[in-house]
């Protein structure tokens, strides 16, 4: 991808947008289906089968959050695009450093997991469930690096404008996936039965396989080969690898900030009630995945406001901002419609709303997907906000917003509403309104004020 003169009408940039943002959050999607897949074949080995999973990936998700800072690639990558100065050279350089970065990061990862049973014994875990659970996470650990190093590859071919590779890779891996637990955890085709670890070692196949396919297409597929981002891949290039941590542990903060609302939510609904939790977890799997949207256009409005960027393009970056929120936000619109219009027939996607023991929960449930349609919009902007901000190498300030929001404001009001007034858990959820709100109004305002700020090249 390359950023010419003239600059992109707003009809264009809302096409090229399109073409970035369709694959990337069909991936988001895909991605979400991979894990959802071991939920399914590990419910079927029994409770403490699944609670020693559920532990162990989420120990895993949060260790995998530490490499989220490597989205710094992208707005570096897009602006050497748009400069068009010795661009192949550069995105090489720059490229090479990410990698380095991920396997640094990864292999401090992959030891930390190798204590699982020991954080598990001090979270307060029965025996039991935390010798499984450090188990799971022995033999899950294998997967963090091959995991981190296709999410740098993605990050890679998506700036190139090669983003359906992500789509494509990503629906290969949720049949790599599905066969695996298919086959190891029940022995199947003479296979040996696993069980809990079958699907661990199913995981570490599916990654790795996921980044042999992007190795294979970054090989076969012109465009990307020029770059060669393994060439010289011993040279160092610390400038560039100070770059990307600059911009890199700002986003890795922000993301975390945002996550870890909703991830302290849960045990604040835990403390609530049994029934309060169920209905937060039906509820909270809805929005997510009505996030994975903006979260494409959040990483599209990257790398089409970057290239603008690069080539100090005012107008061009404005048409790029446009082009992000109108699609983000236009489908937020409509998934809040949904919301409101028929929340009973979403929730019948997950659980059955006609059997009497899901009353109390189908009856919060509803209610939180009531506040989940209100925070749609919200949700959405502070996204692509956040996603057009990095494009312009914008990462300190709107980490400070997110902090802010989501932990003053936001789990402020999750404590006050949920515990000192009667709403309990609906007040826990009007605690995401206010903090997205605060956060997606700050986020918008830098936006709007962005010349006058200085954060577009004149």
């Amino acid at each position: 991808m390359s950023y010419t003169a003239p600059s992109p009408t707003l009809r264009e940039e809302m096409v090229a947008t399109l073409r970035l943002a369709v694959p990337l959050a069909a991936a988001n999607l895909l991605q979400m289906a991979i894990h959802a897949v071991d939920v399914m074949f590990i419910a079927r080995l029994g409770e403490q089968e699944l609670a020693a999973s559920t532990l162990g990936v989420a120990a895993f998700g949060l260790m995998v959050w530490g490499s989220g800072g490597l989205i710094a690639l992208s707005p570096i990558v897009a602006a050497e695009l748009g400069r068009r100065r010795h661009a192949v050279r550069e995105v090489r350089r720059t490229t090479r450093m990410a990698i380095w970065l991920s396997v640094a990061i990864a292999l401090v990862l992959m030891l930390a997991l190798q204590f699982g049973e020991q954080i598990m014994r001090a979270m307060g875990q029965p025996e039991a469930l935390a010798v499984s659970a450090g188990e799971f996470l022995a033999i899950l650990s294998l997967a963090v690096l091959p995991t981190i190093l296709s999410n740098t590859l993605r990050m890679f071919v998506a700036s190139l404008d090669r983003a359906a590779y992500a789509t494509w890779i990503n629906l290969f891996a949720l049949a790599t996936n599905i066969l695996g637990n298919w086959l190891l955890v029940f022995g199947n085709w003479g296979f040996p039965a696993l069980g809990l670890v079958g699907s661990a070692v199913s995981s570490v196949v599916t990654s790795c396989a996921m980044v042999l396919a992007y190795a294979i297409v970054i090989r076969l597929d012109r465009r990307l080969r020029r770059y060669r981002i393994m060439g010289n891949w011993w040279r160092a290039d610390w400038q560039r690898l100070l770059e990307i941590l600059r911009l890199g542990v700002p986003i890795w903060l922000t993301i975390l900030a945002e996550g870890g609302l909703f991830a302290g939510a849960a045990f604040l609904m835990g403390l609530i009630g049994e029934a309060q939790l169920a209905g937060h977890a039906v509820a909270l799997q809805v929005a997510a995945l009505a996030f994975q949207v903006p979260f494409g256009a959040a990483h599209a409005a990257t790398i089409r406001v970057g290239l603008a960027y690069g080539a100090r393009d005012a107008a061009g970056v404005a048409r790029a901002g446009m082009a992000s929120f109108l699609l983000g936000i236009g489908f937020m619109l409509f998934t809040a419609t949904l919301m409101f219009a028929m929340p009973m027939t979403i929730l019948s996607i997950y659980v059955d709303i006609d059997a009497a023991q899901n009353a109390a929960l189908i009856g919060y449930a509803s209610q939180f997907l009531f506040v989940a349609a209100v925070f749609q919009l919200f949700d959405g902007a502070q996204a692509v906000g956040a996603g057009a901000l990095r494009g312009l190498q914008d990462t300190r300030v709107p980490m400070a917003y997110a902090l802010f929001g989501y932990w003053g404001p936001g789990f402020g009001t999750c404590i006050w509403l949920g515990f000192y007034t009667p709403l309990g858990g609906l007040g826990v959820w009007l605690g995401f309104v206010v903090g997205l709100i605060v956060v997606a109004t700050l986020m918008l305002w830098r936006w709007s004020q962005r010349e006058r700020l200085g954060l577009v090249p004149r």
